[in-house]
């Protein structure tokens, strides 16, 4: 009986072994799981990056070259103009070699600082290499393009606080070291993985990267400097203001390449930052016009087309955060106090800031990134939700030390190798002549 039952359970164990066999095979095999898709250029995308970096360098050459050089004497025009220029160069191949890895490669075990070096001549990026697989997906090529037409006009901003009264040769060389010691770093810090990305910090288009960077240097350039001979003595009226309009309004139009080229993409909230561009820098230059026009009793060209700037400086940040009644807050806080900061504040320190890199571009670029903080809108972009005053202000703080100092080491280095300044005679001729050898007829 027991060898019958044993022999039964060993039947009965074949056959369900044999039927779940049978079964396994009839079953479907399980669906396996959809490979990730091979991320693939967008063309639309990478055509409105294209345009964006050709209105971005538009706002350098011939834009800012012009707006500077129509400010200053008809003696130093073409040393101005000649300063925008040769920035634009020298920091074309720096940005090549070294500025683009230092800004915008994984930096190891100091990401949090700097970027790397595995990208020093662009190394490694082909035109397969996409910048932001499956978000933006255009060229890295355009990216490191794009980013490069900010760092020109970050230092080229600089030169505005000390015109007039630079060694060509100082400019050169103190250019070079400030874009590799001080724009890199901070270009890192917010947009290429750095610490202050990491805790919070918005910038959109370059309030801190861009405008309080180059206003707070340029601020440590003009008191290290000293002011131009005869500043408050002779008169240092502009000497074309129909220069300095032309190269205003190339700004405003580079601009919304500045600006709503910052979303990398040819979406909905590039098109949000486009009208919060237009809306602060019109508030801003009628608000500049008309609270000239209660102190001084005449609205000026030069105040509308200064207040203008200020607007495009203070919704850098902004542009891409906050709605369009945002944008119009921004635009009338900036132009009013950017007013006072370059006419007034100015006047009553007694620094010579040329062209008041400092009052518009540091002073705006301050108020841009605190109203980014105050006026964020989510439903405008999400990023928004977790803005703060607080972390603004962070980002604020740090960026002014590390760029007042920085700046100021290497003035001192600039001032060892080459000297600062022309003689005074040769700055009472005029830079034209004396840097360059030519002059406006």
């Amino acid at each position: 009986m027991k060898t019958t039952g044993r022999a039964a359970a060993s039947l009965a164990l074949v056959a369900l072994s044999t039927a779940a066999a049978f079964a396994q095979e009839a079953a479907p095999a399980a669906p396996a799981a959809p490979a990730a898709p091979t991320p693939v250029l967008d063309t639309g995308n990478t055509a409105w990056m294209l345009t964006s970096t050709a209105l971005v360098l538009m706002m350098t050459i011939p834009g800012l070259a012009l707006f500077y050089g129509g400010m200053v004497r008809k003696k130093n025009v073409l040393a101005t103009i000649m300063q925008s220029f040769a920035i634009t160069c020298l920091v074309t191949v720096l940005w090549f070699m070294f500025g683009y890895s230092l800004a915008f490669s994984d930096g190891g075990g100091t990401n949090a600082y700097i970027g790397g070096f595995s990208k020093f001549f662009h190394h490694g990026i082909t035109t397969a290499t996409l910048w932001l697989p499956g978000v933006a997906n255009i060229p890295e090529f355009v990216f490191s393009m794009f980013q490069l037409t900010f760092a020109i006009i970050t230092p080229a901003l600089i030169a505005g606080a000390f015109a007039e009264r630079m060694k060509f040769s100082a400019l050169l060389i103190f250019m070079g070291l400030w874009l590799v010691f001080v724009y890199a770093p901070i270009a890192h810090w917010v947009w290429g993985g750095g610490f202050l990305g990491s805790a919070g910090v918005l910038d959109f288009a370059g309030g801190t990267v861009v405008h309080i960077n180059a206003g707070v240097a340029g601020l440590v350039c003009a008191l290290v400097l000293g002011k131009r001979e005869g500043y408050g003595t002779t008169n240092m009226a502009p000497h074309n203001l129909v220069y300095s309009v032309i190269g205003a309004s190339l700004l405003w139009v580079g601009w919304f390449g500045f600006n709503a080229g910052s979303e990398l993409a040819a979406d909905g909230l590039a098109g949000a930052a486009m009208m919060n561009t237009q809306v602060a820098t019109a508030a801003a230059a009628l608000a500049w016009m008309f609270a000239e026009w209660i102190v001084a009793k005449k609205p000026s060209v030069l105040g509308i087309i200064s207040g203008a700037v200020a607007g495009l400086v203070a919704v850098t940040p902004a542009s891409g955060f906050v709605n369009p009644t945002g944008a119009f807050i921004v635009g009338i806080v900036a132009g009013v106090l950017c007013y006072i900061s370059a006419v007034k504040v100015k006047h009553m320190f007694g620094y010579d800031d040329s062209l008041d890199a400092f009052g518009v571009h540091g002073v705006g670029g301050v108020i841009g990134a605190l109203l980014t903080g105050a006026l964020a809108d989510p439903a405008i972009n999400a990023l928004g939700k977790g803005a703060s005053v607080g972390t603004q202000i962070y980002g604020i703080v740090f960026t002014i030390l590390w760029t007042a100092i920085a700046t100021f080491v290497i003035l001192f280095i600039v001032k060892a190798l080459v000297g600062l300044r022309p003689s005074s005679q040769e700055e009472v001729e005029g830079l034209d002549v004396t840097q360059h050898g030519e002059v406006v007829p």
